[in-house]
């Protein structure tokens, strides 16, 4: 019994290594500190799990961000580089917008800013980092193209092309390309003069809009304005009547006399219409819904108003 309990000690302290051994302070033995070996095989797992927990949370962002950010990029054409965004615009190519990171500087820039406004292509300034996502690289020198599936028209074009039935779609900050390329087509279908978005803080013109559209954007003239009020107000001084769709109008959207010129206004995703948009509406109309749901996707809502133009003005004409 002696010899096996000898044995089990001097293997125990061959497992502890150094913690085991004892050393001498003054000739009094003294026992250096150890942990036991429970809270060792704690602290252990402790790190293994962290470590773990850090692995993960580095694999998600890999797997959901920069995707992500490929994705977008893969919906839009974007041409990046001085001499790309130079050959684009000498070739006369429709485009977007162009985007340059703030604080570069330079003739050549100038050169080709001065170009762009010549051309009536929209210039916004960004930050660096901004544009390395709408992109998808760093190589871009600080400036971008997003080309355009075809170029927007003027304003002035739309109005003069006015009837006595004038029929204008005016979007206020449709940003997803799908709904705008769903509302494009459906305005087509429901025989609309065109389509009127602003520049800033909307969809363009791109190839995504372009495919939504299902080949409608080819056929119907879409305008981009910097001032969507101002637009609006020139719009009213052509002849058009406009009615916005909010879904807190307390007038029914059957209850409006769409037989005239008249300019359907639609908000945005989520935040539907700005009050400054709203105050330049003649009238506020709203599609009833039943249920929790209180309000429609804004390609739907845009087709539901639609064709009750289309319903009106077809009874008129059966009328005379």
């Amino acid at each position: 019994m002696g010899g096996a309990r000898r044995l089990r000690r001097t293997r125990l302290r061959r497992w502890r290594g150094e913690e085991g051994k004892v050393k001498r302070a003054g000739g009094t033995p003294v026992r250096l500190a150890q942990d036991k070996p429970a809270v060792r095989n704690g602290r252990l797992a402790i790190n293994i799990v962290l470590g773990l927990l850090g692995f993960c949370f580095s694999r998600i962002l890999q797997l959901t961000e920069i995707p992500a950010m490929q994705g977008y990029n893969n919906e839009m054409n974007w041409l990046t580089g001085f001499h790309a965004v130079e050959e684009a615009l000498a070739a006369g190519s429709a485009m977007d917008r162009i985007v340059i990171a703030r604080g570069r500087h330079g003739e050549r820039l100038e050169a080709i800013v001065r170009l762009a406004k010549s051309r009536n292509v929209p210039v916004r300034f960004e930050e660096r980092v901004q544009i390395d996502r709408l992109t998808g690289t760093r190589e871009h020198q600080g400036i971008a193209a997003l080309a355009a599936a075809k170029p927007a028209v003027e304003l002035e074009d739309l109005l003069g092309a006015k009837n006595a039935q004038g029929l204008l779609v005016i979007l206020d900050g449709i940003e997803d390309p799908h709904n705008l390329g769903a509302i494009v087509r459906t305005s087509l279908a429901a025989g609309a003069n065109g389509v009127v978005i602003p520049e800033r803080r909307a969809a363009g013109l791109t190839d995504t809009v372009d495919r939504a559209a299902a080949g409608a954007l080819a056929h119907l003239p879409v305008a981009r304005v910097k001032n969507l009020v101002r637009a609006m107000e020139e719009m009213k001084e052509a002849g058009y009547w406009l009615v916005g769709l909010d879904e807190r109008a307390e007038k029914n959207y059957t209850e409006v006399d769409f037989k005239g010129a008249v300019g359907i206004v639609l908000g945005g995703e989520g935040e539907g219409l700005h009050e400054l948009t709203r105050k330049r509406c003649d009238f506020l109309v709203s599609i009833p819904t039943s249920g929790p749901v209180r309000s429609l996707n804004v390609s739907v809502a845009a087709g539901v108003v639609l064709f009750e133009v289309v319903r009106q003005r077809a009874g008129s004409e059966k009328g005379k």
